[in-house]
């Protein structure tokens, strides 16, 4: 997957942003949203933050205090770093976290914890657990009733090239449940949830 990151990144905002192939995506109430998830992460106590599959920086830059971001994509890191100049960042396996342990006071990840498959989610938490005491997950809800919950979904980038992404959402009571913790935000399109303090 480090291929269709690298290649995913000068068009990952695109996403957030909604411009380029998602210009046409009706999403209402997106922006309001992602703002409320913006001051929710933002009003949360300053900590060393450990921000796990970070990408561009565009979730990263809402975290408060010393922050370090982490992503397989070296595409997306150079691209982080001219977001948040003064923050840390390295290219590194999320599932093997290169940090000794309680090396943070908080790990964030978005839009991480939803494209792992069942065994990594595991595998993924007991490493945010090793290096830090509190876990903060972003992730999507459904967006319909019968969306499955679990698929593979196909994903094309500018250049044309198709790739095949695992895609997890969550209810917001169901990730809490999963992560032993509390919801954050729940809205029409993002759950956030802490886990640890």
């Amino acid at each position: 997957m480090e291929e269709y990151y690298d290649r995913r990144a000068p068009e990952y905002d695109d996403w957030w942003l909604g411009r380029g192939l998602f210009a046409g995506r009706r999403r209402p109430g997106w922006e309001a949203e992602l703002d409320q998830v913006a001051s929710t992460l933002g009003a949360l106590p300053p900590r060393r933050t450990l921000d796990v599959a970070c990408g561009t920086g565009f979730i990263t830059r809402h975290l408060p205090g010393e922050i370090v971001g982490l992503d397989q994509s070296a595409s997306m890191i150079a691209i982080a770093r001219d977001r948040l100049p003064g923050a840390e960042f390295v290219v590194g396996d999320a599932l093997a976290l290169p940090f000794p342990a309680r090396s943070f006071g908080r790990v964030h990840a978005s839009f991480f914890y939803c494209h792992l498959e069942e065994p990594d989610r595991i595998r993924f938490v007991e490493e945010a657990r090793r290096v830090a005491p509190e876990l903060i997950v972003f992730g999507s809800r459904p967006g319909a009733a019968d969306e499955p919950l679990e698929r593979w979904e196909e994903r094309v980038l500018q250049d044309g090239s198709r790739w095949r992404v695992f895609k997890r959402v969550f209810e917001p009571e169901e990730l809490a449940d999963e992560l032993a913790g509390e919801v954050l935000h729940a809205g029409r399109w993002f759950v956030v949830v802490r886990s640890g303090q």
